[in-house]
């Protein structure tokens, strides 16, 4: 079982442009709405592949109602935690070449108790699973309010109570759940940067970054590189991992599900190198389709991976 914890889920409205222009009138061609935030994004992921997936998350307002029918639609098992504010609602405009441009609103403040209920919730649900390895997935940015530790609350207490724990934020919110050491983190190469306090540019960078917090006790690094695909490290090695899309249409979302595939074949015992390989092909499939679907098992045929115990250190990875 994988359960995930989206602190600020939001309602995603992606809209597609031929050509987006500032300052103008623009008239799109097409539009969808889908649940959003990166936890959300995971279990949509497992639940479209057939896999057992619980997604918890704050429920609150107009959108927050929205949320719950999209998720239903979807056959996303949830656990709402109602709140007093309402979930955000995001827009983001495709064009396109895949270029994505995203409007994020900041969501709804959450005061103490409702964090504590959050929290508390994803304990309870690790304790009703019986008999079965169980990982938690914490994700995305936090809402106003939230304390900046959050995550790494959630890493504690998930763990006190049996789960494995992996970890996919940024900034500020990351710090201290790393310092927690959980079972793996999943930053991109930006995020990595941010958090080593150094810039990456190269594939060999990145492998020195992700084995210095191997050598921390963080069990698995995972860094997500855009059209390089990822990199795992752990205290076995390094392993690389590309596909090539020759027409992406979004990439909203491509990180998560890539997220998704890992933590899966994880949680299932394959090495690490297989989830890789799962990851990035779950990520690319997700980025030939529009808005932010997530890939069915369908959409897998076709995409070749390639995978590489010796990674080319000195290659550019580019945003």
């Amino acid at each position: 079982m994988i359960i995930t914890l989206t602190p600020n889920p939001s309602v995603d409205r992606t809209v597609a442009f031929d050509d987006l222009h500032r300052g103008a009138v623009n008239r799109a061609t097409s539009s969808r709405i889908d649940p959003g935030g990166k936890g959300v994004n995971v279990s949509r992921a497992l639940t479209a592949q057939g896999a057992a997936t619980l997604a918890v998350l704050p429920e609150g307002g107009p959108e927050g109602h929205l949320m719950a029918d999209l998720l239903d639609d979807a056959g996303v098992a949830r656990r709402g935690v109602p709140i007093r504010g309402s979930v955000r609602l995001n827009i983001t405009a495709v064009e396109p070449d895949g270029t994505t441009t995203k409007l994020n609103e900041p969501g709804p403040t959450l005061d103490a108790s409702e964090v504590d209920r959050l929290l508390q919730t994803v304990v309870d649900c690790v304790r009703s699973v019986p008999d079965e390895p169980v990982w938690v997935v914490t994700c995305g940015s936090l809402p106003p309010g939230a304390p900046v530790d959050l995550h790494a609350r959630l890493v504690r207490s998930a763990r006190a109570a049996g789960a494995r724990v992996a970890v996919d934020s940024s900034g500020d919110p990351l710090r201290p759940a790393v310092a927690e050491r959980p079972d793996l983190v999943k930053p991109n190469r930006v995020e990595l940067e941010e958090l080593v306090g150094a810039e990456l540019p190269t594939l060999g960078d990145v492998i020195d970054a992700a084995r210095d917090l191997v050598a921390q006790g963080i069990g698995t690094v995972a860094v997500s590189l855009g059209r390089d695909g990822a990199v795992l490290v752990d205290a076995s090695g390094a392993t690389h991992a590309r596909a090539t899309i020759g027409t992406p249409r979004s990439t909203v979302g491509a990180g998560d599900c890539m997220l998704a595939g890992l933590v899966h074949d994880l949680s299932s015992g394959t090495t690490p190198e297989a989830a890789l390989r799962t990851g990035v092909l779950w990520g690319a499939a997700a980025v030939t389709l529009p808005g932010s679907r997530v890939p069915g098992p369908d959409d897998l045929v076709g995409i070749a991976v390639e995978l590489t115990s010796t990674p080319d250190r000195s290659l550019a990875v580019r945003d």
